[in-house]
């Protein structure tokens, strides 16, 4: 007897239906803002700028000083108003629809406080639950959380005026997020904070996004913050966008040269007597593909380009010819590769 499957047992061979993708919550394509000034021409402070973040983004927005980071920012939190282009967030216009705008976004700007200068920090963000309406039961859960998570007790009945640096930015970050944003623009959060103050703060953005989903747009001059934080970067000088991209793919294509430390098992230095053994260009430690940059007693520090070889077979030449105990791969830091990328204009024409 012949069995035929029913169609709750038949196997479904219709067409895959593919989702589409998430709509970008901040969306600016050719954006430019011009500053007209006296006797000079127009500063083209920012100039033709396109990108788009998705939701739940975590966006580092890097470049030199004067490259037009905060007044892409400034135009993103409609504070300034584009000279041309078009912009949304979350698909409202900034300037033109402020007051909507605000309700929805939260900034940390490094250099300026949104709280009351003369006033105890829990009054500040009492205020704030008045001006954007809070719910109660919202506002207590989030101060909750937020006083947990950068340990604010200690001096919520402090005026502002009275804080050191690290605990008003830690306020601020607060005062950001008291109303649930689903944006978030940092300019400089860390700028002169200590190496705990900056870890604290890095720990709170990495609880937004990832916990709340929050969208976060960051720009700094502490590459630590970007190597912490994000897995995309845009890098903006003279007023244009010169990379969208991942920040490893950042790293090898412009990341320059790796290295390999290698610990001998026995001291080298010198073996001769005639001093010839400490010159990097001692033939008994050359390997083909890389060059000696340092030595030090038993330890030697090859470098070699990426594109050249790999690290696999570099180990492999060196084991071959040199007892090695110990060994380890140094890649170079973001802040290196970043530094290089201005300093030799690396993306010009790109």
């Amino acid at each position: 007897m012949t069995h035929h499957p029913s169609a709750a047992e038949a196997p479904r061979t219709g067409p895959v239906i593919e989702r589409p993708p998430l709509a970008p919550l901040i969306d600016v394509r050719d954006l430019a803002k011009h500053f007209t000034m006296r006797r000079r021409p127009p500063v083209r402070a920012v100039d033709g700028v396109t990108f788009r973040v998705a939701p739940g983004e975590l966006v580092g927005y890097l470049g030199p000083n004067g490259a037009g980071k905060s007044t892409t920012l400034k135009m993103l939190t409609g504070l300034l108003v584009p000279t041309s282009g078009h912009i949304t967030v979350a698909g409202r216009i900034p300037w033109r629809e402020r007051r909507a705008h605000v309700a929805t976004i939260g900034a940390v700007f490094g250099q300026r406080t949104s709280l009351w200068w003369d006033l105890p920090v829990i009054e500040s963000f009492d205020l704030l639950r008045y001006i954007y309406r809070i719910p109660a039961e919202r506002y207590r859960a989030n101060l909750d959380t937020f006083r947990d998570l950068l340990d604010l007790d200690a001096f919520l009945q402090t005026p502002v005026r009275s804080l050191s640096l690290g605990q008003r930015m830690r306020a601020d970050f607060a005062a950001a997020m008291l109303h649930d944003p689903t944006v978030l623009f940092l300019d400089e959060p860390t700028i002169g904070l200590d190496v705990v103050a900056k870890e604290r703060v890095r720990r709170f953005v990495r609880h937004l996004n990832a916990e709340r989903g929050t969208t976060v747009l960051l720009t700094t001059h502490d590459l630590a913050d970007v190597e912490r934080l994000c897995h995309r970067v845009l890098i903006i000088d003279g007023g244009r966008l010169l990379y969208d991209g991942n920040l490893a793919e950042l790293q090898r294509r412009f990341g320059g040269r790796r290295e390999l430390v290698i610990d001998l098992a026995e001291d080298v230095t010198d073996i001769g007597g005639d001093g010839s053994a400490n010159r990097l260009d001692d033939p008994r430690f050359a390997v083909p593909g890389a060059d000696v940059i340092a030595r030090d007693g038993p330890r030697i520090t090859y470098a070699f380009d990426r594109d050249a070889t790999t690290a696999a077979d570099l180990i492999a030449r060196v084991t071959q010819r040199l007892r090695v105990v110990d060994l380890a791969l140094k890649e170079p830091d973001i802040e290196t590769t970043v530094r290089r990328i201005y300093e030799e204009r690396l993306l010009d024409g790109a």
